[in-house]
């Protein structure tokens, strides 16, 4: 395909994305919901209920706001060449190939985070704190910041340079051997996140010995699920919503409370968060979530191969010749609408996992507790309970709340 066709063909799949985006999320927001439903009655008054409608209404003009920006620069580079003409301009400094690619993605890293910042700090410090979320201080906001740059060039930096290497050195091939590395970092990182990267952002201790630690690790045991690590994070120290998940396989395994989930919940409930995730353990969810990634991974890197030495796509970027970083880049924006098809898959197969986790609990523990959890967690959060049926397919890893607790309240 010739670079002038190919220019093109990614201007369209940028325009129609953002339009697929644009028209669902309106969809979403103007979804009429009248009353509210008798099973949320005495958690939902009309005006908490208005008062999550605003919030929804003012992140989703918000965000049009940010993603008109971004969609519009993203534009303008392509349309005039500014992708290549970075390429170009870097090349009279450094004539590495390894040297140039990273220091190109380093050069985009740093300018869409410094434009995007201006975006985020007003959506933490002026829409969360509106609402009653934010609990970020600016020290701990510019401190998570630095830390994430840390984070990014480590490891991020690590794993850039050594795919670059590799598709240098070995050609076509780069792919299954960057797959392997790929496969074990995932492993990696799902052992030792909460030991390694976590602490460097929140402070983690122990569940203390009490009533709640006692009654888990007795229903732990009951279903044949031994649990000694059981760790409260201080995520009040951001935000007011709350979360609870699990890490780790065997015995690197542990469930991490949000201390705003211990404060806003009964035992009863907690324990039957407790159940629905380890529902997802019982039920082989994580392992199976973990493996269609690696094998999605697998399928990209090789779909790349095929694209990593076309001229052409370097030269519809306003590149002067071949470069595997301009070519990494028109990949990934092509690749956006299969992308799109994939997470519509894996969010199918996540919001059944859901349904399964909510009848492992019912069925274990007991299914009232844990619907009274999902209202007081979607009614704190301000959660919209009657979002667009299409918007949920694309988009919605979890079932919508009022389709849970037809389940769970059967």
């Amino acid at each position: 395909m010739e670079p002038i066709l190919i220019k093109y063909l990614l201007l369209g799949v940028l325009v129609l994305n953002f339009f697929f985006g644009k028209i669902l999320g309106f969809l979403n927001i103007r979804r009429p919901l009248s009353e509210v439903p008798p099973t949320l009655q005495e958690y939902i008054s009309p005006g908490k209920l208005e008062q999550a409608r605003n919030y929804q209404k003012t992140n989703y003009k918000f965000g049009l706001i940010t993603s008109t920006f971004s969609f519009v620069l993203t534009f303008l580079f392509i349309y005039f060449g500014f992708f290549g003409w970075l390429d170009s301009g870097l090349r009279t400094f450094i004539d590495q190939p390894l040297i140039l690619s990273i220091a190109y993605f380093a050069i985009l890293f740093i300018g869409s985070d410094i434009l995007a910042i201006p975006f985020d700090y007003y959506q933490t410090f002026t829409i969360e704190e509106k609402f009653g979320f934010n609990k970020t201080t600016k020290k701990t906001y510019f401190s998570d910041k630095l830390k994430g740059y840390l984070i990014s060039i480590v490891i991020g930096g690590g794993l850039l340079g050594l795919l670059i290497w590799l598709i240098h050195q070995m050609g076509k091939d780069f792919w299954w051997q960057f797959w392997l590395i790929a496969v074990f970092f995932m492993v990696f990182v799902n052992l030792f996140y909460t030991a390694l990267i976590l602490p460097l952002f929140n402070k983690l201790t122990p569940l203390e010995d009490g009533e709640l630690k006692t009654r888990i690790i007795q229903y732990a045991q009951s279903v044949g699920f031994p649990l000694d690590n059981i760790f409260v994070i201080d995520g009040s120290k951001r935000s007011s919503k709350a979360n609870a998940f699990f890490s780790g396989f065997g015995t690197r395994k542990k469930v991490v409370l949000y201390d705003t989930l211990i404060e806003q919940h009964t035992p009863d409930e907690l324990i039957a968060v407790l159940a629905h995730e380890i529902g997802h353990y019982k039920k082989k969810h994580i392992i199976w979530s973990m493996g269609l990634s690696m094998i999605q991974v697998g399928v990209l890197l090789f779909t790349l191969s095929l694209f990593i030495f076309n001229e052409n796509m370097s030269l519809a970027l306003g590149g002067s010749t071949l470069a595997i970083h301009l070519n990494i880049v028109g990949f990934t924006m092509l690749l956006s609408p299969i992308s799109m098809i994939l997470g519509i898959g894996m969010n199918l197969l996540s919001r059944k996992n859901e349904f399964e986790a909510d009848a492992y609990a019912k069925t274990t523990f007991d299914g009232r507790p844990l619907a009274e959890a999902l209202k007081t967690l979607s009614v704190n959060s301000l959660s919209n309970i009657n979002p667009h049926p299409w918007y949920v397919f694309v988009n919605y890893s979890h079932p919508p709340l009022l389709e849970r607790l037809e389940k769970l309240e059967a």
